[in-house]
């Protein structure tokens, strides 16, 4: 079992960064592939980006956070980054960090068999 365990999120003002890491322990060689969603109120958990494990030059995004968020892997250990950049409201969610097996790419909440607990971001306008 993997255990992924988020932090970094708060309250930012609109235009603002934020950066986000997610501290994976437990069967890490178990994990094939990480990844970022979110979900704010009253709506479906989304995508925002994914990388490989033992790849991570490998990486995907979200169509609406392409160009402002990077996903990054800390190779020397096994920590997870999100680098939120020209943070809007529309950004505003708990964001979670999940882990799959299998070594590909996943964009669908139902692919990740691993989830943390959730961090907020809250842009104000």
């Amino acid at each position: 079992q993997v255990q992924l365990v988020e932090s970094g999120g708060g309250l930012v003002q609109a235009g603002g960064s934020l950066r986000l890491s997610c501290a994976a322990s437990g069967r890490t060689f178990n994990i094939g592939a990480l990844a970022w969603f979110r979900q704010a109120p009253g709506k479906e958990r989304e995508f925002v980006a994914g990388i490989l494990w033992s790849a991570p030059t490998t990486r995907s995004y979200g169509d609406s956070v392409r160009g402002r968020f990077t996903i990054s892997r800390d190779t020397a250990g096994k920590t997870m980054y999100l680098q939120m950049n020209s943070l809007n409201p529309e950004d505003t969610a708990a964001y979670f960090c999940a882990a799959r097996r299998l070594r590909a790419l996943g964009r669908s909440a139902a692919d990740f068999g691993s989830w943390g607990q959730g961090t907020q971001v809250t842009v104000s306008a």
